[in-house]
């Protein structure tokens, strides 16, 4: 019985037509037989557009969803755009996978539309970390990059994030430049799927030569190698069911550190595509998640954990206190950990560069204690949109003008301090146990330097979090409430609004001529308030889900210790209920706390 949707049983007909997965194609006709109409709309409806980090979706069948058929499409489009860019590309393109469910044969199913096109293939030949595939696009030379992962999404999801030439996340025009040919150009060619001949072509190649070389590039974060080397402190490391493990083993290697400081959650040691040991696959939601990891320092009298998420580009870390508690640092507070730790050996390396000409990048609603610690050094700081996207590209910019671009890193635990163009979990994570290393023969742990560089800099307090909105109009009332006629809030509480940066209507009323340097965020509602006593807080709406985030920093002048944490933190309590009532406004527009 025919659907009551035209458009909808057009795509039902083509998916049937075109999907050789015995599968998937069974998927469809399962809900064509039950009449299942709103699911059928949900798979086949959705849009797969690049988005912060790559396309992720749930694998299942349907045109919305990543599955083969999507994966040939989205090639498809990906390989035309090359062509039309470069002509005939030669250099290829540099492709890897995570421990996934499907990112093997995702991955094969890509290399094989690339070289169907003629394009010549770089794949590695076991899972290899998302950085390492970035170092490779770069190392090789490659015209692109591609690696199948959704990172630290749940069990049910892949991902194909995409790179560019320089080894950075594409970005416009490249992105809706692919998604515009994969729809103009769905039907897949027959040959996409036939993977008989992959490995035979002349145009397939290994890209496990670059695996040696980015070790050997990355060894240059390695400062204090003899401390390293002498160490007592033992190191637990989980790689959360993912890729991590050998090649952060080995990065601790190479930066010196004993076999003997290095100790694995060997539960989470091996890529499981289940996540059995763990309720969401991402160490950024802190102690919940790193049981495991705490039972096996803890065993082993290990005083610091490091974890990667399933694709090694984040690191999470927590530190034992003299109490026998467990600290688990935020992302803002190993920024600005690692910020200190880079600028002060690289500048230590580098005494005659001009610090004028040397950035470390942070993103827009991560803490500006960069900011702050740049102003006091002379180096630079600049903020981009939430994303390594954005501070991958821009890093490849500042350097092309001859700069030096030392560090990047935002909130959710992302950090690039190295030669690849994307987050990178397993140099961060030697990075970090060494700042741990040298701390020890100063007699202080992680948390000591900390509020060190509180007292010297000023604390720089975050707190963020979301309320949920009840309806999509409500979020764009809010907003154009908050912006009516460019009259916005002039006093939050009792604080006084020195200037407002809009990014959504593209205003910045402490630049000239109102003009924000940073790229407009038009799909979604994202606005900053710079407050007269140095803090900052930023509302934005979720892309994805009904709600409204905030981000507050208080920001206190030097000198305060950890004896003042006490008010301090009362006084970012007062803040945060001041951002609610002057700028959520929850009960005029009947916003739902978060559970």
């Amino acid at each position: 019985m025919p659907l009551a949707c035209p458009t909808l049983n057009e795509q039902v007909a083509n998916w049937l037509h075109w999907d050789k997965n015995e599968k998937t194609r069974g998927e469809i006709q399962a809900l064509v037989d039950e009449n299942n109409e709103e699911a059928l709309k949900a798979r086949m409806s959705t849009r797969l557009v690049f988005g912060t980090a790559g396309v992720r979706s749930p694998m299942q069948a349907g045109f919305g969803r990543l599955n083969d058929l999507t994966i040939i499409q989205i090639t498809h489009g990906f390989a035309r755009h090359m062509i039309n860019v470069y002509g005939q590309p030669k250099k290829g393109v540099a492709i890897g996978f995570d421990g996934r469910h499907n990112s093997r044969r995702f991955a094969e199913l890509a290399s094989n539309v690339f070289i169907r096109n003629n394009i010549p293939v770089y794949l590695f030949s076991e899972v290899s970390p998302t950085p390492v595939v970035s170092w490779a696009t770069i190392k090789l030379e490659c015209d692109a990059g591609l690696i199948i992962t959704a990172s630290h999404n749940p069990k049910e999801d892949n991902g194909y994030k995409a790179y560019w030439s320089n080894g950075a996340q594409i970005i416009g025009p490249h992105d809706t430049e692919i998604v515009r040919i994969k729809e103009a150009e769905p039907q897949p060619r027959d040959e996409y799927w036939d993977l008989s001949e992959l490995k035979a072509s002349p145009l397939f190649h290994s890209a496990d030569v670059t695996i040696d070389p980015y070790f050997e590039v990355e060894k240059s974060l390695n400062f204090t190698r003899d401390i390293n080397a002498s160490t007592p402190l033992k190191f637990t490391y989980s790689a959360f069911h993912g890729i991590g493990y050998h090649y952060t083993k080995r990065m601790f290697a190479e930066f010196g550190f004993p076999a003997s400081s290095f100790i694995s959650v060997a539960e989470q040691q091996e890529p499981n595509p289940d996540f059995p040991t763990i309720p969401f696959p991402n160490p950024e939601e802190g102690r919940k998640v790193l049981t495991l990891a705490i039972e096996t320092a803890d065993r082993n009298g290990s005083t610091v954990i490091l974890a990667n998420d399933p694709d090694a580009d984040r690191i999470q870390m927590a530190e034992k206190q003299k109490n026998g508690d467990w600290r688990v640092f935020t992302g803002n507070e190993m920024g600005a950990l690692i910020t200190w730790w880079i600028w002060t050996n690289w500048r230590k390396a580098n005494p005659s560069v001009d610090a004028s000409k040397v950035y470390i990048l942070n993103s827009a609603v991560s803490s500006a204690i960069v900011k702050t610690i740049a102003d006091a050094e002379g180096f630079k700081n600049e903020t981009t949109l939430t994303g390594f996207k954005w501070m991958g590209n821009r890093a490849e910019e500042l350097r092309a003008e001859g700069n030096h671009v030392i560090l990047a890193w935002e909130e959710s635990i992302g950090y690039m301090p190295g030669h690849t163009l994307d987050k990178d979990g397993v140099s961060a994570a030697a990075v970090f146990a060494e700042i741990a290393a040298f701390l020890h023969t100063q007699g202080k742990s992680l948390e000591d330097q900390l509020y060190a560089l509180y007292n010297k800099y000023g604390f720089h307090l975050v707190r963020s979090t979301y309320w949920m909105v009840p309806a999509p109009e409500v979020t764009k009332e809010l907003f154009s409430t908050l912006r009516a006629d460019l009259k916005f809030p002039t006093k939050i509480g009792e604080a006084e609004v020195a200037s407002v940066r809009d990014l959504t209507i593209g205003y910045d009323n402490s630049k000239p001529d109102n003009k924000p340097v940073l790229p407009l965020s038009t799909s979604s509602e994202m606005v900053t308030f710079f407050l007269k006593t140095g803090s900052v807080t930023t509302l934005r709406a979720s892309g994805t889900e009904p709600k409204i985030k905030y981000y507050i920093e208080l920001i206190t002048p030097p000198g305060k210790t950890q004896n003042d944490l006490e008010s301090v933190i009362s006084e970012l309590d007062q803040l945060e209920k001041d951002v609610v009532a002057t700028l959520l406004r929850p009960q005029r527009f009947g916003l739902i706390p978060r559970k």
